[in-house]
């Protein structure tokens, strides 16, 4: 065993191998990862801008977790809404892939409504950082949905000419990185949060006594996300070039969030912003804490247009509907024996009702095409340009905002139990 010195002393350690390759799902940007708690299996999103991993949607799981040793705490995170109520829950065993942490602490959130799952369509039940990736040179495969832990000891770096390597520093268990922002025609430095937790590409912090502002007359005000403390709103808008190195982009999405929701972000006062999924994944990423350093590699995400939703709708997973569908149909002769011969006599369809996802829109931004059509917070979809919702996971409803401006979108929904149909056009808002 590879891991006796290393389970009292609140760290991961690998069994029996020097490395392990994890599957995890891409969803909106965000890596989706098996890790089990105390042995049970669950979801988890590898956030990098976390410290501590943080547990919630355990109501169907809280007895089979026995958590202990524990005590309450209050967290905060990005949001307007202040502080909510946890408990730290020590000596947990905690194992990602071959990974294994048999004293783990862990932040445990009871509140319903921190809750990850109606937005990505997918059961989430926590989020996993710097305690996981503190422990092991961690590559990660943004394309091949991989990544792989190595022993720091014996890892060995492979020679790329086509990679680069940044130097990393780190603020509560947080890692930053150097990188230039254009801003009217002027460089300036950014020091930025690495959150492979969010899904945008870029968020900065408005400040204009140093000229970090939104492009002139192209932006917008709209909902940008949810945090730990409340739903998060802001502008979008566009960096004129970003820059990480030699790694340079053009008319980059960038959102710049309300003041109040940033609060504890801003504590940190060296900090301009994070970068995240969305410019993240256009990477092949090595991270390597122990020697302060992360390693970037194009991979054939890198040139992807910077797509955004055009729609001005959020979409959520909430709760089920009631569908009826088709169970089976039969072709019989008249005496119901079932119709070898090719000539049909008599058919049949045998209906049946399913809980599936209802897809709810729970934001709608003012004016967009969407408001303007006569779509409304609450509406349940239906259907979506012909294909009814039942078929469709949240990922591939919400896809179809952010494709090209012009494109035309036709909804059904359910509203208040009557049936109403709308078309729209995406629109750039940007032009």
């Amino acid at each position: 065993m590879l891991i006796s010195s290393g389970l009292s002393q609140n760290r991961f350690s690998l069994m029996n191998t020097e490395s392990d390759k994890i599957k995890f799902e891409l969803i909106d940007n965000l890596m989706v990862l098996p890790v089990s708690i105390n042995g049970v299996e669950l979801s988890f999103i590898l956030d990098t801008g976390v410290s501590r991993p943080i547990l919630f949607n355990i109501l169907n799981f809280a007895d089979s977790l026995q958590l202990k040793n524990y005590e309450t705490t209050p967290l905060r995170g990005l949001g307007a809404d202040g502080s909510i109520n946890a408990i730290r829950s020590k000596s947990n065993v905690v194992k990602v892939g071959k990974a294994l942490n048999v004293n783990q602490e862990i932040f445990v959130v009871f509140d319903n409504s921190i809750n990850f799952t109606p937005i990505l369509g997918v059961p989430v039940h926590g989020i996993i950082g710097f305690d996981l990736l503190k422990d092991f040179v961690v590559e990660i495969n943004y394309r091949a949905k991989f990544l792989k832990l190595h022993n720091p000891e014996t890892y060995k770096y492979k020679r790329c000419k086509k990679c680069e390597t940044l130097n990393l520093s780190f603020s509560n268990g947080k890692p930053y990185l150097d990188a230039i922002g254009y801003f009217d025609n002027k460089p300036k430095k950014l020091k930025l949060l690495i959150d492979t937790g969010g899904s945008d590409d870029l968020w900065l912090f408005e400040d204009d006594s140093l000229g970090i502002k939104p492009l002139q007359n192209k932006y917008f005000d709209d909902y940008l996300g949810r945090g730990l403390s409340g739903n998060v709103y802001g502008k979008r808008s566009k960096v004129e070039k970003f820059k990480i190195n030699k790694f340079e982009f053009s008319m980059v999405n960038t959102a710049f969030p309300d003041s109040s929701a940033i609060f504890l972000a801003r504590s940190f006062k060296e900090r301009s912003g994070s970068i995240s999924g969305g410019l993240l994944r256009r990477f092949n990423l090595i991270f390597d804490y122990h020697r302060n350093q992360l390693t970037l590699k194009k991979n054939a995400n890198y040139s992807l247009p910077f797509e955004y939703n055009k729609s001005g709708i959020v979409i959520e997973q909430r709760g089920m509907r009631l569908v009826r569908e088709i169970i089976k149909a039969h072709v019989t002769d008249v005496y119901g024996r079932k119709n070898e011969s090719g000539t049909t006599l008599m058919s049949a369809t045998t209906y049946g009702y399913n809980l599936k996802p209802a897809f709810q829109i729970v934001e709608i931004r003012t004016n967009s095409v969407a408001e303007q059509a006569g779509l409304k917070i609450g509406d349940v979809v239906t259907s979506i340009n012909g294909k009814p919702t039942q078929y469709l996971s949240l990922q591939q409803v919400n896809k179809l905002f952010y494709l090209k401006a012009g494109s035309t979108v036709k909804m059904v929904v359910d509203r208040n139990d009557k049936e109403m149909s709308f078309e729209f056009k995406l629109k750039d808002l940007f032009q």
